[in-house]
């Protein structure tokens, strides 16, 4: 058994001193206790010990296509021309380049202070749309990239069949990403066989017929009853509108009307919310799935979080920015800008949503400290927050800091994978990034 002492520590009650820390071999909380005396034999750690925030949606390939499309391409710039581009990148990418932005970026979110991901993933077959010779190999070397990283896993695999509503048929630039709901489950079966936590994603309504949502729906249900389900959805105003002409109804409106939304369920984005929505998502026990920086990136829109009564997270979705503390702030601050006051939520309150519904969305016990939940927690430990008071110590590190070195340790499942702010994996893997990076803008050319 390994056991720390915290000078401070945010738990689900609120801040607490003298906490004692302690996890068995499988990494599992089994006493936190605060007020403790510190016992013979245990490392102390000086800062602020919070736990580490589940990264709810994320497409990791996307991050060697951050800042590329940071130019006027057209008059009318939107999520689909960044698409379009996007769907170029996606084309060229090999297992060897995937696996090795995959180990950057999770190298990259662990120093920031998040310490699992739910990776969204869909670039499942080669470049001309054929299976690999094992059809999980691309999921295989995200689980690679996690593995060497030492972030914790779930993943999600996606469901991609069509362009749009109405079973559309797909496009050419989609073509590695189609499966049937049978191969789908297939490679569900395989990261299970790895050990790996999984569940489905249906990318999307106008991605997915709704026959094929079903379909998909009762294989997961039938391989795990628990799996976590995610999907894009209400992301932008054209989905909307695309939607209601499809059906006559609003996309979150007819997921609820046709598919078991309730607690495995995540929401990606659904930033176009009306009343009733809200209310009987929530109502269902969904979480909604927030990415600030790329929903600001590609003009999505505000979601409306004051209005929203249940369980939310957050996700770096297309890593135009990795920084777990950032996504809190823009949240936040998309909330004052719209409102037109300030402090509409603090950073305890927000910190410790986004863990609860990260683990919730995540299907992993990582929801913070307490007693049978993972040994996953990062010390914030920075010149700049001394002789604060805690709750001033971390809504300085969401509002007032831009520097990550306030990110001091990382610890996942009880192991310590960022040291004195430093990852053991950070060059080597900065290195492969580097190259993926190079050949892929080469070849695209």
């Amino acid at each position: 058994m390994k056991r720390l002492h915290a000078e401070l520590a945010l738990l689900p009650g609120g801040f607490a001193r003298e906490v004692l820390i302690a996890w068995d071999e499988q990494g599992r909380l089994t006493e936190v206790q605060p007020d403790a005396a510190r016992p013979e034999g245990a490392e102390l750690i000086a800062g602020l010990v919070v736990p580490g925030l589940p990264n709810l949606h994320s497409h990791a390939f996307q991050r060697a296509f951050a800042g590329l499309t940071e130019y006027r391409g057209s008059t009318q710039d939107s999520f689909w021309t960044w698409r379009d581009l996007m769907y170029r990148f996606a084309g060229a990418i090999t297992p060897d380049e995937l696996e090795a932005i995959a180990t950057q970026l999770y190298v990259e979110m662990l120093r920031a202070g998040y310490t699992s991901v739910c990776e969204f993933h869909y670039l499942h077959h080669d470049a001309a749309g054929r299976p690999y010779a094992n059809p999980a190999e691309m999921s295989l070397r995200l689980v690679a990239a996690a593995r060497r990283a030492g972030i914790a896993l779930t993943m999600l695999p996606v469901l991609y069949q069509t362009s749009s509503f109405g079973a559309k048929p797909p496009r050419e630039d989609q073509k590695r990403f189609l499966n049937e709901v049978d191969g789908l489950l297939r490679i569900v079966e395989a990261l299970r066989a790895q050990g790996v936590r999984s569940g489905v994603a249906p990318h999307s309504l106008r991605a997915v017929p709704p026959a094929a949502l079903k379909d998909l729906l009762d294989g997961i249900t039938a391989i795990d009853a628990s799996a976590p389900i995610h999907i894009h959805v209400a992301e932008q105003m054209q989905e909307v509108q695309d939607c209601l002409a499809w059906s006559g109804q609003r996309p979150v409106q007819w997921l609820l009307d046709h598919a078991p939304v309730d607690p495995r369920w995540c929401l990606v984005h659904a930033t176009h919310l009306d009343n009733t929505e809200r209310e009987e998502a929530a109502r269902r026990g969904a979480v909604i799935g927030l990415c600030p920086s790329t929903e600001a990136n590609l003009g999505d829109g505000i979601f409306d979080l004051p209005a929203w009564h249940g369980a939310w997270g957050i996700g770096s979705d297309s890593h135009a920015s990795v920084d777990a503390a950032e996504e809190l702030r823009l949240l936040e601050y998309g909330q004052r800008l719209a409102r037109q006051q300030r402090n509409v939520s603090v950073a305890e309150a927000m910190w410790s949503a986004a863990v609860a519904g990260g683990a919730q969305a995540a299907g992993r016990p990582v929801a913070g400290l307490a007693v049978g939940q993972q040994a996953d927690f990062v010390v914030l430990a920075d010149a700049m927050l001394d002789g604060l008071a805690p709750a001033e110590r971390l809504a300085s590190h969401v509002f007032a800091s831009h520097r990550r070195e306030a990110v001091r340790e990382v610890w996942v499942g009880g192991r310590r994978v960022v040291h004195d702010g430093r990852h053991a994996e950070a060059q080597g893997a900065e290195r492969g990034f580097l190259a993926a990076r190079a050949r892929l803008r080469e070849a695209l050319r």
